[in-house]
């Protein structure tokens, strides 16, 4: 048997299972540079389905954020302090957003009348109008914030957000604290487990 250098034909089928599993990350996030958000102090528990979670006794604050809404209004977290705030960073040009929008809009309407406030901070369009377009397509009725740029997601402390993993979800308890994280595109279940324990949280 030889060990020398694989066949050509070998090295394609060894390649084939690398090239799957890359587009099914590509699916999962639009745009990632490597980089899963970790690191600094956050406290992130990683369980099932790529859902992280803090234990109350070791979230961080959420940082003060406050800008435009796509619709030009002026927007400011703090102003939900006492709820549980879902912060969803999305893209109009980002397909998984597309996929998990009504999943989103669904959830918003079950949950509002259990004190749970759905925000979203859109982020590389440069243009407002296509956001615009896709908050009506998706029946998307919470605000977000217009954050071209991504400035606004630079004030979250290291490790909790990441420009280029979109989307990317945040759930805020009603203290305002960091309390679980997904860099991953959510159904409607998913969002629920993220939810629901900080509902029943007093």
């Amino acid at each position: 048997m030889s060990y020398g250098r694989p066949s050509r034909r070998r090295s394609t089928l060894l390649a084939a299972p690398a090239a799957a599993a890359a587009l099914a990350l590509t699916l999962t996030a639009c745009g990632s540079d490597g980089k899963t958000g970790g690191g600094g102090d956050t406290h992130f528990v990683t369980g099932s389905g790529g859902i992280s979670t803090v234990a109350k006794g070791e979230r961080v604050d959420a940082p003060e954020l406050d800008g435009e809404s796509l619709d030009g209004t002026q927007l400011d977290l703090a102003d939900y302090k006492g709820k549980v705030v879902v912060l969803n960073a999305w893209g109009s040009w980002c397909g998984p957003c597309r996929l998990e929008a009504k999943h989103f809009a669904k959830v918003a309407g079950e949950t509002a009348g259990q004190g749970v406030q759905f925000l979203g901070i859109n982020t590389r369009d440069p243009q407002r109008g296509p956001a615009i377009s896709f908050e009506k397509d998706w029946n998307v009725t919470y605000p977000s914030f217009y954050d071209p740029a991504g400035k606004l997601m630079l004030r979250f402390p290291k490790g909790t957000l990441n420009l280029q993993t979109i989307p990317s979800t945040l759930v805020i308890d009603r203290d305002g604290k960091i309390a679980a994280r997904s860099l991953a595109a959510l159904d409607a279940t998913k969002l629920h487990t993220m939810i629901d324990p900080l509902i029943a949280e007093r």
